[in-house]
């Protein structure tokens, strides 16, 4: 009961954070940081609460990375590929060699499995912050596409390094580069098929079902089941996640209007729970770090704020560097190609629930029994980088757009919503006008569709009973549902059109899902 008492508190706790954020127009995702801090102070909560660290990462990785990656699109990662590489898999990479070399001379006595497994840890920019925090200010979509692509796929690197190293901290065994290379090319590949072989079952389970209720819960289900899936034969959960989501969204019918609505209303409510849970069960561990750290604190502090220092560094002189590489190139898709952008790339690297996720999973004890080594400064370390990453951006991010003037780019995004807007206007008119000759309805007919309806108000409110305007209400029945099937059609030809454009290279799929959103909505009215 006390657990589900505090679970209960902090998703509640998570809905109030969220309201007081648009209120004061700052992004909740930073206060969701100050608020896993605060936790930690409340008096009464019990010393030893804990959940089972196997569970976190199945908890709270697959809904998140699932709702994220419906955002996105095949067609863009065919785009960016490279950047993804880059960053996902590179800069992952070299982030982590870096914070273990740091972490392995700073703490006396840590082995270098450990010290590995901090570097990963701290290593993947989260998805979800990027969205809630950038997503908020005029920044660009190309880079916030970049920024969410890379926090799609390099939590798959940094899990892959984080297991192996845990795995052989806990063990006592040697890391193997080449083994933790085949593992993640294995682990990958492997993903990549349960993701497909899943989304393909998916859509025909979901061919079979047509209560709206029952495919929105089997959605909420898929994630769980393809990670845990993935995860026992030794693939990659996270690439297997991501797979099925971009899959399944890009099978997608268009007129799945009500669907797309009622899981989008779904979605946004399990990634507000989930993340207020995330940050609030890391500031409860915080505590017990704390407190374990005793007289530590403050030398334990001052490695944080190196690995702080090193894991933006090696961020912005990364993004420098592909600056200096990309400046010249003729890809539309590559990021950063202007300073402007390598420095808002290089301040957008915030760590978020990968991190949280991380930090809480690792064993209390090795396979010997004895405590893992140098748990409590690993987690205080990883807690210090989450916290500068994403409060900092947070809170400072709309004054750095203005001061380099990159939200005077968004127009031109705006304008590429604006050709998905026409393209589906053409298809509706093409398709009203094609069954509009079909069915024979003259040119004025919208015009006596109201004037009829006028008197259609009039005869149900009881005020005529004639025989001449019964006539007329039957001849207005007819006339509208011929006018509802011809609108019903333009609308269905309108969201076929958006729907073909997501899928198309160079088209932005947030902004292809805001004009579906506005058509599925105008179909449910019409419904």
């Amino acid at each position: 009961m006390e657990l589900l008492l505090v679970l209960i508190g902090l998703m509640l706790a998570a809905v109030v954070l969220v309201g007081v954020g648009e209120r004061l127009g700052l992004p909740w995702p930073a206060l969701m940081v100050v608020f896993g801090a605060a936790v930690a102070l409340v008096p009464g909560l019990p010393d030893e609460f804990r959940v089972e660290p196997d569970l976190i990462l199945p908890l709270f990785l697959p809904p998140l990375l699932y709702a994220t990656a419906q955002r996105t699109s095949w067609a863009v990662f065919r785009a960016r590929w490279r950047t993804i590489a880059l960053l996902a898999v590179a800069l992952v990479l070299v982030t982590a060699t870096a914070v273990a070399g740091t972490a392995w001379v700073l703490i006396p006595g840590i082995a270098l499995t450990a010290a590995v497994a901090l570097g990963a840890m701290v290593a993947p920019p989260d998805p979800v912050a990027v969205e809630a925090v950038a997503g908020q200010v005029a920044i660009p979509r190309r880079l916030i596409a970049v920024l969410q692509s890379e926090g799609l796929f390099n939590d798959a690197t940094a899990l892959v390094i984080f297991q192996a190293a845990v795995l052989a901290a806990v063990s006592g065994d040697e890391l193997s580069p080449l083994g933790l290379g085949v593992r993640f090319v294995a682990g990958a590949a492997g993903a990549v098929l349960i993701g497909l072989g899943v989304a393909w079952l998916a859509r025909t389970v979901l061919g079979r079902l047509t209560d709206t209720t029952g495919r929105s819960a089997l959605t909420l289900v898929l994630p769980f089941a393809t990670y845990l899936a993935a995860e026992e034969v030794g693939a990659s959960g996270v690439i297997a996640v991501v797979v099925l989501a971009l899959q399944l969204r890009a099978g997608a019918d268009a007129d799945e209007a009500a669907e797309r609505l009622t899981q989008s209303s779904l979605w946004n409510v399990v990634e507000l729970l989930v993340t207020g849970l995330a940050f609030g069960l890391i500031g409860l561990d915080l505590r017990q770090v704390v407190t374990a750290a005793g007289d530590e604190l403050p030398r334990m502090l001052g490695h944080a704020a190196v690995v702080c220092l090193v894991v933006v560094g090696v961020r912005t002189l990364w993004m420098t560097a592909a600056w200096t590489l990309l400046r010249r190139t003729d890809d539309a898709a590559a990021a950063p190609r202007t300073g402007r952008e390598a420095v808002l790339l290089s301040w957008c690297g915030m760590r978020g629930l990968a991190t949280l996720a991380l930090a809480l999973s690792i064993p209390v004890t090795t396979a010997s029994g004895a405590p893992f080594p140098h748990r409590e400064e690993i987690v205080l370390v990883a807690v210090s980088v989450l916290v500068v990453t994403l409060l900092l951006p947070g809170f400072t991010l709309p004054a750095l757009v203005r001061a380099l003037g990159v939200d005077d780019e968004a127009e031109a995004e705006r304008r590429a919503e604006k050709e998905i807007v026409l393209r589906a206007r053409r298809a509706a008119m093409a398709t009203l006008e094609f069954e509009r000759r079909v069915q024979n309805l003259p040119e004025e007919v919208g015009t006596r569709l109201r004037e009829r309806v006028e008197r259609l108000e009039a005869v149900l409110s009881g005020e005529t009973t004639t025989e001449d305007d019964r006539n007329r209400v039957v001849a207005v029945r007819e006339a509208r549902e011929k006018i509802t099937a011809a609108q019903a059609a333009a609308l269905s030809a309108a969201r076929g059109e958006v729907l073909a454009a997501r899928r198309e290279q160079g088209v932005d799929p947030h902004a292809a899902d805001r004009v579906l959103r506005r058509l599925d909505l105008r179909t449910v009215l019409l419904d």
